[in-house]
């Protein structure tokens, strides 16, 4: 998939930018706080229908603004031109269009578009809790695989409804907290299964692009864990009614999988250096690239690349350059604060580029190369 063009009007502190696109680089050079990642941003919301640093679609409109619209124009790999359009006002619910058509549920579009971002904000992964681990998961599988997806929507509405019940102080209905530990069972198989198949392919992959960026520096892995591991969810969910009723909510399920990431024999997030983070957290984000490619739509995903080179050292940085520069990736984004830090990236590259200057939320480009 490629953006050929996009227009932002009124999106965080653009206001507006109408940008013809290069179909193999785009880079955005800039001082912090300028509005380079708001417009990788944009991006990335025309994919999964929601920004990927606010959740609250209402603070994303501009300020003094009652609006924000988005507006982008592709091409598949087979050349089928794509019209994706996405509109709010202040107050109403958000449109999201394909070629001019409303979509009924805002799932339908998720994976048409595959699309990969490289951010600080991946720290998290390491550092955070065990929902960002989950979340990375779910952010992969549902590009993919549209059941997977439903049965999480499923396992979560289910999930909140049997909590509910749980805190409640009077005696409830044992035959409704019944149905939702059944709803949970059944999704929650569903989910284990979709994220172990996942992972178990992934590992190799993620494996193959540490090793290629480290130069074989260091051993990593992941590991994943499930209450589902051990038996029928059911059964396990049910066992834990009486903890579950005393702390007011679920103990156990899919919603406490973890995904332990390890350098070596022990968790990254207690033995690794800056630079082994980065490497490690890059080398997911590409392996989760190509397992995209590889699945779906057997679409090239878009790949945002949002300040990722700080703490890595040359040969690491070159490393990557070489890997994001082969044929196997398509349409990249890259966004950095330092204008001869990306010229010597973009050298090394040697591909068909623009690059954009960002000042106060305006896009201006500076330059091209059409090798």
């Amino acid at each position: 998939m490629i953006l050929k063009r996009i227009s932002v009007l009124n999106y965080k502190n653009i206001l507006q930018a109408e940008l013809e696109l290069s179909p193999k680089l785009n880079c955005f050079i800039g001082s912090n706080g300028m509005g380079k990642t708001n417009l990788l941003d944009a991006v990335y919301y025309l994919s999964f229908c929601k920004s990927s640093t606010n959740p609250i679609d209402s603070q994303i409109i501009s300020h003094g603004q009652e609006f924000f619209v988005l507006q982008g124009f592709y091409e598949q790999d087979n050349h089928t031109p794509e019209e994706i359009y996405c509109g709010m006002k202040r107050g109403r619910k958000k449109q999201f269009k394909r070629n001019k058509k409303e979509y009924p549920r805002l799932a339908d579009h998720i994976g048409f578009i595959p699309l990969v971002i490289v951010s600080p904000s991946d720290s998290d992964l390491i550092a955070g809790g065990s929902e960002e681990r989950r979340r990375f998961m779910d952010v992969v599988i549902s590009q993919y695989n549209r059941n997977y997806l439903d049965a999480l929507v499923r396992y979560n509405k289910a999930l909140q409804q049997r909590n509910a019940l749980l805190k409640t102080e009077e005696e409830f209905d044992e035959e409704l907290l019944d149905v939702w530990e059944e709803m949970m069972a059944a999704s929650g198989e569903i989910i284990y299964q979709c994220r172990k198949e996942f992972i178990d392919e992934f590992i190799p992959i993620f494996k193959k692009f540490y090793a290629h960026i480290s130069q074989n520096q260091e051993e990593v892995d992941l590991l994943y864990t499930s209450h589902a591991q051990r038996g029928p969810l059911n059964e396990i969910i049910r066992q834990s009614r009486p903890k579950d009723r005393i702390v007011g909510y679920s103990l156990h399920g899919i919603h406490k999988d973890e995904l332990e990431m390890r350098l070596g024999e022990f968790p990254i997030k207690r033995e690794g250096s800056q630079g082994q983070n980065k490497t490690y957290l890059i080398a997911l984000k590409l392996a989760q690239f190509d397992f995209l490619k590889r699945t779906g739509n057997h679409t090239t995903p878009l790949l945002l690349l949002d300040d990722i080179f700080d703490k890595l050292d040359t040969q690491r940085v070159e490393q990557i350059v070489n890997l994001v520069s082969c044929e196997n990736f398509g349409q990249i984004f890259i966004t950095d604060t330092n204008r001869d830090h990306l010229d010597s990236i973009l050298g090394g590259m040697n591909q068909t580029y623009k690059l954009f200057e960002v000042t106060n939320g305006e896009l201006h480009l500076k330059a091209e190369s059409n090798n």
